[in-house]
């Protein structure tokens, strides 16, 4: 029977699970708001890029910073900023504060719950807490919960035409950034209550010429990674930030249809995390990732040319099981390609090499959905994550055995 969390995972996991209820109705709200605001899709890609690109630059700041600073810290200031940022969106129509809010906490990019530029503070603190099965059932719940909370936050957005506030009335928009709001400030208290240990940095274990080798082996790993994050990134910076936006121009649906179809793609996400987990137990992490993303990369072409919005929502919400849900999963096969001491450097050059081509994307996408192209986004999408696949398989593929005869490998990377 598996033991009870340590006292901080279950604060980080609950953290990200009430943060990630703001993110799901910003993801399937903000590019409409801005859509009703008056800007084009290539404007609307380019705030949300500008978002994305912040955050990058954070990461590069923050993240060797987690492996030298208390991590706590580094998140309480984070929730801090993502309180003033959904606190300023509430409380004015100014569309230069809106946009430098959405700059500062990355409203409508859907990090499933994570701490936006943050995230390898949060990452390397989880991974230094557990270890092993232990470390993989806290990442499995780490997914899950993420993916329980978007869609809530996603759902909710179809609540205010119930009690008479249309989405014609601009400041129904508004009140929607309360969800991040009060995401922010829970989260803030359960980070205020962890207990942080500071662990000082280890001396090396080898001499010099070992850890030397040892330290290109690891950075060898990691470029690979980073590379098959960037193709992934630019892939999912294409469609995924301009789902809601693509769903208004292509079926002319609104906030009470696209809320409840993404909200089923995130509950069905959490489904795919089991499977993907179970999966990976039975032929491993690697070919478990890479079968799914090639169910959910046929569903991902589908999605273009289907006649109505109900069988684009359904191809979209059935991707989630094999496209997200093995979010989880994929960061288990990160978690062998550094040592403790190394895993927030880590992070941040895998978190970097997935955001900075994803800033890129919503311009791309945005241009072209305003242009009338519904279909070319997803086919180049498409051809991205097909050489994803591919380079994934081939580079991390051989892992399998020691990921199997090693279960304490140690760090933690999204992907």
């Amino acid at each position: 029977m598996s033991q009870r969390l340590p006292h901080n995972v279950r604060c980080l996991l609950a953290a990200r699970a009430t943060r990630s209820v703001g993110q799901g109705a910003t993801v399937a709200s903000f590019s409409l708001y801005l859509h009703a605001l008056g800007f084009s899709g290539t404007a609307i890609g380019v705030i949300l890029m500008a978002g994305l690109a912040f955050g990058a630059l954070l990461t590069l700041i923050i993240g060797p910073l987690s492996d030298r600073m208390s991590r706590r810290r580094l998140l309480i200031g984070y929730e801090l900023a993502a309180t003033a940022a959904a606190l300023a969106a509430i409380l004015t129509p100014n569309q230069a504060v809106l946009i430098a809010a959405s700059t500062l906490a990355g409203f409508g990019r859907g990090a499933n719950g994570a701490a936006g530029p943050f995230s390898p503070v949060e990452q390397a603190w989880l991974a230094r807490e557990v270890d092993g099965e232990e470390r993989r059932r806290a990442l499995s719940y780490n997914a899950t919960l993420g993916f329980l909370g978007m869609g809530v936050g996603a759902l909710l957005i179809a609540v205010p035409p119930l009690f008479g506030l249309g989405y014609t009335e601009l400041s129904s928009f508004r009140v929607l950034f309360a969800l991040p709001l009060l995401g922010s400030l829970v989260s803030l208290g359960l980070v205020a209550w962890t207990r942080e240990v500071l662990v000082p940095r280890s001396a090396p274990r080898h001499d010099q010429h070992i850890e030397a080798r040892i330290k290109r082996d690891e950075n060898r790993r990691i470029r690979k990674l980073a590379l098959t994050n960037a193709i992934n990134g630019l892939a999912i910076g294409i469609i995924g930030p301009l789902i809601a936006y693509w769903f208004l121009r292509r079926y002319a649906q609104g906030p009470q249809a696209i809320g409840p179809a993404l909200a089923a793609s995130f509950a069905l996400a959490t489904l795919g995390s089991v499977l993907a987990h179970r999966l990976s137990q039975r032929i491993g992490s690697v070919r478990a990732v890479t079968a799914m993303r090639v169910v959910g990369l046929a569903m991902l072409l589908g999605m273009p040319f289907s006649p109505d919005f109900g069988l684009a929502a359904a191809l979209y919400a059935l991707r989630s099981v094999f496209n997200r849900g093995t979010a989880g999963v994929r960061q288990a096969v990160a978690a062998g390609l550094t040592r403790a001491e190394r895993r927030g450097v880590a992070a941040t050059v895998q978190n970097l090499s997935m955001q900075i081509p994803r800033a890129v994307g919503p311009v791309i996408g945005g241009w072209l959905i305003h242009r009338g192209e519904f279909t070319t986004p997803f086919l180049i999408a498409v051809a991205l994550q097909g050489v994803y696949i591919v380079l994934y398989q081939r580079f991390f593929g051989a892992i399998e055995p020691a990921e199997r005869s090693a279960p304490a490998a140690n760090t933690d990377a999204p992907l």
